[in-house]
């Protein structure tokens, strides 16, 4: 069998011999098609490659060229063409990202390297648990293959449909569930990869306990690509809740989320999966934007409280019956003014939809200024009231819209801003009030590029200078997603 790391290191060691007075970019891009064929190297005006941009139109996307390896061995060589001729490489999944993360930076020097062909279901193992699928499948795909064995990949995300494997390792993605799943870090059971040099790391262990050194999966995972290129992953799977029940309270006042927490957890135990709230800003953007829905209450209120229960067992009617108490002690207490059980599925999906549909709501409103940060638990509805009256007070001209994950604290705040406002110098409020309360800029977008000079300034010199280290040893030629997470 051909070697191809062998064969990439033979064909770029050739081009240099003969190319002695040309770029290290021209040699390369030689060494890279004659590796990957024709159809593994587009030109950026290629149309195949207009893929590569960035989804809120924020940074400008400038590749050499995108590169479609088929197979890991394919990575490992155009990997290794370009470490030897010190040729930047971006690494691209499915291009949801929010931060810039995934774009090439400069004027044409970088090359961007997509995994999207590497999309296959590599093995689902129902009786552990498990399924390895290659960096490309997009998410709904993975959880598609996990269903029909039987069991669950509980990733919930509004992007589900395109985001791929690959990017929500990098990133550490999060999404609805995590209150009960956790993010792709507790859902990684190991990962094989492409290391900055160009060889493999066969990593893809479904074991649970492996107690033998350091965790080498967790440095890539939210490394977001710079540390390597993910090719497969092994993932964890659940058991499919057999029984939920949903349902959307309606919130007198924003002060109540802190308190509803507490009594979810309470009342529903470990039958809690999802918890998100919105305000009546979101709700009125969804309504008036996007079609197809409709306010469920009678009345528009400050907030609102979507909650969902799942159960395995094989008696959903305990279920329901915690739920009913659940919403009657909120709105007993005066935490909720109001409660809409969903009463079958069509209900429940239309709930849902109402939290989902706000991202979108928001772009066809001329956009937001977008926070993805995060506050200790207990603090989210002073952070948002914190949040809501310094913007009222500083930018008049704006208006906040807060949705999120009430269960581990992440919150979305986007601020919608007339063309002329200092978006920095909102973003930098947000920041403040953030490490006031013992937060983090990034929940579970990344850092990319948008949040890098902030990631700078709020963080340790003790912190910064270990992410730096760890980056060195790695990456010592600083050839794997440059600029991104690290400010120069």
């Amino acid at each position: 069998m051909l070697d191809l790391s062998e064969a990439a290191a033979d064909a770029a060691a050739d081009n240099a011999r003969v190319d002695q007075t040309g770029s290290p970019l021209a040699a390369a891009l030689d060494a890279l098609r004659a590796t990957l064929g024709s159809g593994g190297v587009l030109a950026p005006g290629d149309p195949a490659a207009g893929f590569v941009r960035d989804e809120r139109g924020l940074l400008p996307a400038r590749p050499a060229a995108v590169l479609r390896p088929r197979s890991t061995a394919e990575v490992a060589a155009a990997v290794g063409i370009c470490a030897r001729y010190g040729v930047p490489v971006v690494p691209f999944a499915g291009g949801t990202g929010l931060v810039g993360g995934a774009l090439p930076l400069g004027t044409g020097e970088q090359v961007v390297l997509s995994v999207r062909a590497l999309d296959r279901i590599r093995g689902v193992d129902a009786a552990d648990f498990a399924l390895t699928a290659e960096a490309g499948c997009v998410v709904a795909d993975v959880q598609r293959a996990a269903a029909a064995a039987g069991l669950l990949f509980p990733l919930r995300l509004a992007s589900e449909g395109s985001c791929r494997i690959g990017g929500v390792v990098a990133t550490n993605a999060g999404g609805s569930n995590v209150l009960r799943y956790g993010m792709m870090r507790e859902l990684v059971l190991g990962l094989e990869a492409v290391l900055p040099d160009g060889r493999v790391w066969h990593g893809l262990r479904a074991l649970r306990k492996d107690n033998s050194g350091y965790d080498l999966k967790q440095l890539l995972i939210g490394s977001e690509g710079t540390l390597g290129v993910v090719t497969a992953a092994t993932l964890r799977l659940f058991p499919t809740p057999r029984h939920r029940a949903v349902a959307l309270l309606g919130l007198p006042a924003t002060d109540a989320l802190g308190p509803l927490l507490a009594l979810a957890r309470e009342s529903l135990d470990e039958h809690l999966s999802a918890l998100e709230f919105f305000t009546g800003t979101g709700l009125g953007l969804v309504l008036e934007h996007t079609s197809g829905h409709r306010d469920p209450f009678d009345r528009r209120y400050p907030g609102y409280l979507l909650v969902e229960a799942a159960s395995t067992d094989p008696d959903g009617a305990h279920l329901g019956a915690r739920l009913e108490r659940f919403l009657a002690d909120a709105t007993g207490r005066g935490w909720a003014a109001d409660a809409v059980p969903a009463l079958d599925r069509p209900q429940a999906a239309a709930l849902w939809a109402l939290r989902e549909a706000l991202p979108e709501a928001e772009r066809r409103a001329g956009g937001a200024v977008k926070h993805d940060v995060s506050v200790p638990l207990g603090e989210v509805a002073s952070f948002y009231r914190s949040a809501e009256r310094e913007l009222t007070s500083r930018h008049p001209d704006c208006t906040l819209n807060a949705f999120g994950h009430l269960g581990d604290g992440n919150v979305h705040l986007n601020v919608l801003a007339p063309p002329e406002a200092d978006r920095a110098a909102i973003s930098a409020l947000v920041f403040r009030l953030v490490a006031g309360f013992g937060g983090s800029i990034s929940a579970e977008h990344g850092i990319g590029v948008l949040k890098r000079e902030a990631l700078a300034a709020i963080r340790e010199p003790v912190e910064l200078a270990l992410l730096r280290a760890v980056k060195s040893a790695l990456d010592p030629r600083g050839i794997m997603n440059p600029g991104k997470l690290l400010a120069p």
